[in-house]
């Protein structure tokens, strides 16, 4: 296979997923903070819980949509850049995409009129019901996704005839030995996600003083799971990493820089991995911790990437530095959300002024640390694409170098100008703040003596 065409439909692919998990990520968090937000409207029939949810609805229908475009394309992807892939692995990713369809497409699909234009149109019950399936429904998108993805980093319930992939054990491909963590891992950024999308627009109105009854409803439920969310994520990635530890030890010895196995290994802050040589330049390290956090023992065994042939090694540095980037934002997240349960204990949450425009500008980081998980999770798995059985050079179609670049080229400008069209809208509806309804509009409109109680007292 022209190595050409193998490195620019790994880019090509890398773009087009890279661009679309962001919405799914998005509409997950969304999704489940609208849950939570009809719950406390229905609980509490304050007002300012309907406000928010006409607004977060609106937003969430914009990450809707583009989810939906941009996930089109990954099948279509696979078929005419990834045949090889298509070819051995379908009686395994194939039914993996149709119960996805089957469970969330069309759950989704069922009900999303009804979360978007049903408010006013219909009970509240009928409606809430809507916004709790709508919000199932991504998470049985991502099961299914993150089920497939995960059969391919720790592949099981399987047999190999002819080099092609057939199911042994359904119960065993599905809950292969890595999906639970990965599941509830991705699901719990994506929560993350969401929740500092709100605070950064919520932190955005605190900071400028506007609509501040509004906001401070919506970013004491947001800091509220921040709180919970942000150190839950920190456990959460120990179990997964303990669990990659077991089954791609040299995914992990990249993600850590380790070159030589050994008991004790460092915690290698810094460094800068030189493959041809095999080690570590500039190198900044604690003694024995890094075994101590792998295995939860300060002289545990772990596996080095010399370990491996160098043809087996993933790229390090893109695993080594993308490791890094998303266990900081991990922290800086963890530490804002502790921050804001100090000020909510002093009472000062919404008058710090600086607190609100650090939240507004955390917004993006929760995806970044996203894309950078992905990129340990994917790059760390080559130069496998089932790792350990089919490598990525013969899953790529024969297709010419050319060809791929220049479709590499259309996506990207079609796909930076469907972002600018998101910012763009999503822009203006920040800017104009929340939509309140006029008193007597619609069946769920404001009720004199319940939904007019004071909406500047926010929960907790």
């Amino acid at each position: 296979m022209n190595p050409e065409t193998v490195l620019l439909s790994r880019i090509q692919f890398a773009l087009t997923i890279g661009y679309h998990i962001l919405w799914p990520a998005y509409t997950i968090g969304i999704s489940g903070y609208i849950v939570i937000l009809y719950g406390l409207w229905l609980a509490t029939g304050r007002a300012v819980y309907r406000d928010l949810l006409r607004f977060w609805i609106h937003l969430f229908a914009l990450g809707f949509a583009m989810g939906v475009v941009t996930g089109v394309v990954i099948s279509y992807e696979i078929g005419t850049n990834w045949s090889g892939y298509a070819d051995k692995v379908s009686n395994v990713i194939g039914p993996f995409f149709t119960y996805e369809a089957m469970t969330a497409f069309f759950l989704e699909a069922g009900f999303i009129g009804i979360m978007l234009f049903g408010m006013d149109r219909f009970g509240r019950g009928l409606h809430f019901l809507s916004c709790i399936l709508v919000a199932l429904g991504a998470l049985f998108s991502a099961f299914w996704i993150l089920a497939a993805n995960s059969w391919m980093q720790t592949p099981a319930g399987f047999t190999l005839a002819d080099g092609t992939f057939h199911i042994k054990d359904w119960f065993s491909a599905i809950f292969n030995p890595s999906f639970p963590y990965r599941f509830a891992h991705m699901v719990t950024a994506a929560y993350i996600a969401g929740t500092f999308v709100v605070l950064g627009v919520l932190g955005f109105y605190l900071w400028r003083g506007r609509h501040r009854d509004f906001a401070r409803a919506g970013f004491s439920a947001a800091m509220w799971m921040a709180i919970i969310l942000t150190p839950l994520q920190i456990f959460l990635g120990d179990l997964h990493g303990r669990n990659t530890l077991q089954y791609q030890p040299i995914k992990v010895a990249a993600m850590e820089g380790d070159w030589k196995s050994r008991r004790g290994q460092p915690l290698i802050l810094f460094a800068w991995p030189d493959v041809s040589a095999q080690k570590n330049e500039y190198q900044l390290a604690i003694p024995n911790l890094g075994s101590l956090i792998l295995t939860h023992s300060w002289n545990g065994w772990v596996e080095g990437l010399k370990a491996a042939p160098r043809r087996d090694q993933p790229p390090v540095p893109y695993v080594f530095y993308a490791f890094r980037l998303m266990v900081g934002i991990g922290v800086i997240l963890f530490l804002i959300a502790l921050a804001g349960l100090v000020l909510r204990l002093f009472r000062r949450l919404y008058e710090t002024r600086w607190f609100a425009a650090l939240c507004a500008f955390s917004s993006p980081l929760p995806f970044l640390a996203i894309l950078a998980g992905w990129t340990v999770t994917e790059v760390g798995r080559q130069p496998y694409v089932v790792y350990g059985y089919l490598r990525t050079a013969d899953a790529v179609s024969p297709v010419a170098p050319r060809a791929v670049a220049t479709s590499l080229i259309l996506f990207f400008i079609v796909y930076g100008v469907l972002l600018l069209a998101f910012f763009w809208y999503a822009g203006r509806l920040v800017l104009r703040g929340p939509s309140i309804p006029a008193p007597g509009e619609g069946p769920h409109a404001v009720r004199p003596g319940k939904d007019a109680a004071p909406a500047g007292r926010a929960a907790g």
